[in-house]
């Protein structure tokens, strides 16, 4: 083709440069706003630019002139109801989140897997209950905002201190984020499973009913027993040994996907 001939192979690059920028922007824009109020605001945003297209082809000049001014002033919209998104996406800039190479991120991963299980071991022992979420490609904002922020640096220290009975945030869940400690006392979704064991309690329901609904892993200790349980895709993993749950936790959060799922069949105990 003709206008092709004029384009020299760095046009050809910055081309492609060009668009996987965009598409990059748009992936990690995704990704921040995943699982939260966000995305239904989003869907409404992408009917309206429809709906203008669907009029003017059509000829409803009207409906076509009120959805040309809401897409005009709507730019405004977005700015202000996407605030938090905007802001975190920001932040997350700043602080170079969005380039981390897969080695950081295993890295972050191993901490946050340590501090887990050390604090997992120190609670078993003395029959602390705990309800630890971890967020994965599914967000959790939704259940954050049920509970207290934090925004703290992952500890074992700290994971220990929430649930130490009567203190403050020791009800209901805490929910880790970008291997950050993002809320505690947060409520989860209880498990509406028919077939879920009458003698578990509501955390295990609770670890369950988040494990329905997203892609989280969620620990549970057991206040009555000290027994450790994971929680993911609706599976419970009960009576787990400190080794198996490290285990779990690295075949999920840092080993290769193709493996991990050879470890969760070797481990099956559902449901007790």
């Amino acid at each position: 083709m003709p206008f092709l001939e004029n384009f020299s192979l760095l046009d050809y690059v910055i081309s492609i440069a060009d668009i996987f920028l965009v598409w990059l922007v748009f992936y990690k824009l995704l990704q921040i706003i995943q699982g939260t109020k966000a995305v239904q605001l989003l869907r409404g945003i992408i009917l309206i630019v429809v709906v203008r297209f669907a009029s003017e082809i059509i000829g409803l000049n009207t409906l076509s002139f009120i959805m040309e001014q809401t897409m005009t002033w709507g730019v405004l919209a977005i700015i202000i109801i996407f605030q938090p998104e905007l802001r975190r996406a920001l932040e997350q800039l700043g602080r170079g989140k969005w380039f981390r190479s897969a080695s950081q991120e295993d890295n972050e991963h191993e901490q946050m897997i340590e501090a887990i299980v050390k604090s997992t071991s120190y609670m078993a022992k003395r029959r602390i209950g705990a309800l630890m979420s971890i967020e994965r490609e599914t967000g959790l904002n939704d259940y954050i905002e049920t509970g207290i922020p934090l925004e703290s640096k992952l500890t074992s220290e700290l994971l220990i201190n929430i649930f130490i009975p009567n203190t403050p945030l020791h009800d209901g869940a805490v929910i880790l984020k970008n291997n950050q400690v993002a809320a505690a006392a947060c409520y989860l979704p209880l498990s509406e499973s028919p077939f879920v064991s009458k003698e578990l309690g509501t955390r295990h329901r609770a670890a369950l009913g988040i494990s329905e609904v997203t892609d989280s892993i969620t620990i549970v200790v057991s206040e009555e027993t000290g027994s450790v349980s994971l929680t993911k895709n609706g599976e419970l993993y009960r009576n787990l040994s400190l080794d198996e749950l490290q285990n779990m936790l690295d075949s999920e959060l840092i080993n290769n996907k193709t493996t991990s799922s050879n470890l969760w069949n070797w481990r099956s105990k559902r449901n007790g």
